[in-house]
């Protein structure tokens, strides 16, 4: 049975050095781990046949590949990643060199797309490649915000504190988005039970009322008239209740791919009261805490602008951001061209025109991310309180017009059996 030595750390960061007996090198890992260490290196041990360090790299490799899934489908979830930043943070202000934290990183790693990326990036940075260069070649894993942060650490030798904003950054906006996600639930789930009940009540209760309302020959009411050929629309033509929405959804992704009717349609969206507010001020909140991240950590202004109007998600800000870089790159103040834009309030302008003369942009920037995200919390609780008695309201009136517009008929037809 093969002999391997490895290289491992146990919980408290204490380095192992020693040797295990193994069928293969992937059980040997696996024994490791049963054990609690976390397997930095490990090599089959020969010391006799040339080229055998050679081949054992290969062979780890290949192994790594093997162990990541292969080709990986998807991006990887805005929770892991946060975590990975988190977990690879923690190593590198241990101490630790970047590429045995990868690689007990990528030895923790489930099967999936970061995995995969890991596997790609530990390849690169073992070829000689700066670790923001290996990330750049996985756009799955790392957008244009992390490669550009990871490359400002690199290059200010701080790339541990880097790592720390880049974590504190990807954690404060999955709380937010969490946030918002969490607060729609309850809504979702009213609104999607309240339209199966009704949605079961016209397509199954009515027509037995209008086979009743037929044999006895009632003469019907015109709100009676009304629900029934609504009743006969949902019988014939049931499949257009999910479709239409589908359809609209469809419709709005097809015109967004345009930037124009992107731009219209994020104009609109930022029109309807209150969601028009969370929308704006979520987007504001994002993208003050991306530029003011990007400008704490060494990237130049007009860059940091670059990435924030890409990680925008909004053709109105990011039209908006165009005009900022335009007007910067000229010379301008940053304030003075946020104004013009009218996408944030007067407030976020004197707040950045103080940070620009005083030195300290990234905290203003900051603040007014602190700022915006506790008023989108408020939004968004302001909004739930405001749909819940609606949808009692709403669903009220629906189940009140039914039940008026099916004993109507009854009782005319109790006073003539009568």
């Amino acid at each position: 049975m093969p002999t391997f030595t490895y290289e491992a750390m146990d919980n408290t960061g204490l380095e192992i050095k020693d040797t295990i007996d193994a069928p293969s090198e992937q059980e040997a890992q696996t024994m490791i781990r049963e054990k609690g260490f976390f397997v930095t290196k490990i090599s089959e041990k020969t010391s006799r046949k040339k080229g055998k360090t050679a081949v054992a790299t290969k062979t780890q490799s290949k192994q790594r590949k093997k162990a990541s899934g292969g080709l990986s489908i998807g991006g990887v979830r805005p929770k892991q990643l946060c975590t990975f930043t988190r977990q690879l943070s923690t190593l590198q202000d241990a101490g630790l060199p970047i590429l045995r934290s990868l690689r007990i990183l990528e030895g923790q790693a489930k099967p999936g797309p970061l995995k995969a990326s890991l596997v790609g990036v530990i390849e690169d940075v073992e070829s000689g490649n700066t670790l923001s260069e290996a990330m750049a070649k996985q756009p799955k894993a790392f957008d244009n915000l992390y490669v550009n942060m990871v490359k400002a650490g690199e290059a200010g030798g701080a790339l541990e504190i880097i790592l720390q904003r880049l974590a504190e950054f990807k954690e404060r906006a999955q709380s937010l988005k969490r946030k918002v996600q969490g607060a729609m639930v309850y809504p979702v789930a009213v609104i999607t039970v309240a339209t199966c009940i009704v949605g079961f009540i016209m397509y199954w209760i009515i027509p037995k009322f209008k086979d009743i309302f037929n044999d006895f020959g009632v003469e019907l009411p015109a709100i009676t008239i009304w629900l029934i050929k609504a009743s006969d629309w949902v019988v014939n033509y049931f499949y257009l209740i999910p479709a239409i929405p589908i359809g609209c959804w469809l419709f709005i992704k097809i015109v967004k791919k345009n930037r124009t009717g992107a731009y219209i349609v994020d104009r609109i969206t930022m029109k309807i009261p209150i969601i028009g507010q969370i929308v704006s001020k979520s987007t504001v909140a994002r993208t003050s805490r991306t530029l003011g991240t990007l400008i704490s950590s060494g990237v130049p202004i007009l860059e940091a602008l670059s990435i924030a109007r890409d990680t925008a998600g909004n053709e109105v800000f990011r039209k908006a951001f165009d005009h900022i870089h335009q007007s910067i790159r000229e010379g301008e103040s940053m304030a003075v061209p946020l104004k013009e834009t009218r996408i944030v309030d007067d407030l976020v302008v004197n707040m950045v025109d103080v940070g620009e003369e005083t030195g300290a942009l990234d905290n203003m920037l900051y603040k007014v991310a602190d700022v915006y995200e506790e008023e989108v919390s408020v939004l968004v609780e302001g909004l739930i309180n405001m749909l819940e008695p609606l949808m009692v309201v709403v669903l009220g009136l629906i189940v009140g017009f039914i039940v008026i517009a099916l004993f109507m008929p009854l009782v005319k037809l109790l006073n003539e059996l009568a």
